[in-house]
């Protein structure tokens, strides 16, 4: 089953097209050196009252939203050699020369998930 690298990012919504010429970029390296499937999604549709919104769950401050990311991989072995290649690779770090982080790094949520159910 494949693996996936998860990502909930808390970011002004001022900021987002900045990230976004960040996440095209990235996501570019990313689907270069193997990766299945690289995704960003904006918050649209965030204002939950029955269950824990992710804006909560990243603690929110008024004027951010939420980006919703994964990547997907072959397997976790996949995931770390195809992620050990994108973080040596120097545009990368180019890209991210002189440029200000568009979110707050210490609330972003990651974790890597085995596919349970695949339909």
């Amino acid at each position: 089953m494949y693996y996936v690298d998860g990502f909930v990012i808390p970011i002004p919504k001022k900021n987002i097209p900045a990230y976004r010429r960040i996440a095209r970029k990235a996501g570019r390296i990313w689907r270069e050196y193997g990766a299945l499937e690289y995704r960003e999604c904006v918050g649209d549709d965030l204002d939950v009252k029955t269950l824990v919104p992710f804006p909560r769950s990243v603690k929110c401050k008024p004027g951010e939203t939420v980006v919703f990311a994964w990547i997907m991989f072959k397997s976790r072995a996949h995931r770390d050699r195809v992620n050990a290649k994108v973080m040596k690779d120097p545009r990368l770090a180019k890209m991210m020369e002189g440029v200000a982080m568009p979110f707050d790094v210490k609330r972003m949520v990651y974790g890597g998930f085995k596919t349970m159910v695949y339909l």
